[in-house]
């Protein structure tokens, strides 16, 4: 099954919780704290496999979570991180966070790897906390949260050269003539239906990547037929062979095929256009295709290279096959996406916003902020030394002033996620 885009969502390992102890050894007096720190969250990466054609593997998984750091136990002894969840997709592989938009990876390397979502470090043991002023803490942390992403994870094939055209222009057929690639190939259209790859070789020894997509048809770019899944795939090649019928078999005329193919990539891409283009004026053998082939070139950009083929007989297939392995050295290798389309952890680790917000709902006052949210999760509500220290760091936040500015007074309800607590 070939399946070249998905929705998952990832679940980074939360650290393992610090610990809480003291140090009670017979003949050793004051022993202090001795409490162990966690061990961090597993992290979420993707890992490219060369062997890997289709991300039918990540198909089912709805959700892929990461393991818990062990917690920290007495002794000193901080727990073991937690192992790296390894998810292996194919070379050629997008990875985008749908709610900001922005491109976490272009996987395009054989070995390239990336943390999608980062684990959690781990919580500190009370030893952590231990300061002249304060030699024997009570309080420990809980291991702090890992990352939580939806991801859409696409497929965009690595191939040089990519085939365009109409349904039954012999797309199929001639992949398969100048490759050992076995598409499926009938009188019918959309015989293809996933995209194949075949490795081309010139006559001097030159070798490149060549694509032939599922056939395209007017209205590709939104949705009709099979072009909106993969037209995708043609964003990487670096050159695109069109091909057309020129015996005109079906009652189209080829002119008229050629402009509503181009329309349909400028719609989807219009970068797309931008890359060279040659046209293998196809079904040669045809009476009728020599006539056609005239009107045509009537019509074109004379800078267009035109070849002359039939895939059929296999004639004129090597010369197409010698150009393009000669023509692809001169095109260097762009990259697919602008570099502000990735994700920056430098931008959002800097990035200037309110650590938190306040609204009132019904009568209760709710904060809310990833800052405040994680400082509450990593907080140990066991000892009395542990919540005066939370309510220190929410004062400290200028939560407590930024209340009273809003009108709360003594006595109202605060929530926090699913905690409440009275404003004093």
């Amino acid at each position: 099954m070939f399946i070249d885009e998905t929705t998952i969502k990832v679940n980074a390992g939360n650290g393992g919780d610090g610990c809480l102890a003291f140090r009670r050894e017979k003949y050793i007096s004051m022993g202090g704290p001795f409490g162990g720190n966690g061990g961090h969250g597993a992290n979420i990466k993707f890992v490219v496999d060369e062997g890997l054609r289709t991300l039918v593997d990540l198909r089912y998984m709805k959700t892929i979570k990461g393991d818990k750091g062990e917690n920290g136990r007495g002794k000193n002894q901080n727990g073991a991180n937690a192992k790296d969840v390894i998810i292996k997709v194919p070379q050629g592989t997008v990875i985008t966070d749908i709610d900001t938009g922005l491109i976490i990876a272009d996987l395009k390397g054989k070995e390239d790897e990336v943390i999608v979502a980062y684990g959690g470090r781990g919580g500190r043991g009370n030893t952590a906390f231990k300061t002249q002023a304060n030699p024997a803490p009570n309080f420990a942390e809980n291991g702090e949260p890992g990352e939580e992403k939806l991801l859409k994870v696409e497929l965009k094939l690595m191939a040089d050269v990519g085939l365009v055209g109409m349904p039954s222009v012999g797309k199929s057929t001639i992949i398969s003539c100048v490759s050992k690639a076995k598409p499926k190939i009938a009188a019918y259209h959309f015989t293809t239906l996933v995209p194949n790859l075949g490795v081309c070789k010139s006559r001097d020894g030159k070798s490149f990547v060549l694509a032939d997509l599922p056939g395209l048809i007017k209205g590709a770019s939104e949705g009709e037929g099979l072009g909106d899944r993969f037209l995708r795939h043609i964003e990487r090649t670096r050159m695109i062979a069109h091909v057309i019928d020129m015996s005109a078999f079906e009652g189209r005329d080829p002119y008229e095929d050629y402009l509503i193919i181009n329309k349909e990539l400028e719609d989807f891409n219009s970068k797309i256009l931008n890359k060279p283009q040659i046209i293998i004026a196809n079904k040669m053998d045809v009476e009728t295709a020599k006539d056609n082939l005239e009107e045509f070139k009537k019509k074109i950009n004379k800078d267009i290279k035109i070849f002359e083929v039939s895939a059929m007989t296999n004639n004129g297939l090597q010369e197409v096959v010698d150009y393009l392995a000669n023509t692809l050295e001169t095109i260097p290798v762009t990259p697919l996406f602008e570099e502000e389309a990735f994700e920056s952890h430098v931008l959002y680790k800097f990035k200037k916003e309110e650590p938190y917000t306040i609204e009132k709902e019904d009568d209760v006052w709710v904060i809310k902020g990833e800052e405040v949210e994680k400082l509450f999760k990593m907080t140990k509500f066991n000892t009395d030394e542990s919540i005066t220290r939370f309510a220190k760091r929410l004062r400290k936040m200028g939560i407590d002033d930024k209340l009273l500015e809003l009108g709360a007074v003594e006595g109202d309800p605060v929530r926090i996620l699913d905690f409440y607590f009275e404003f004093k």
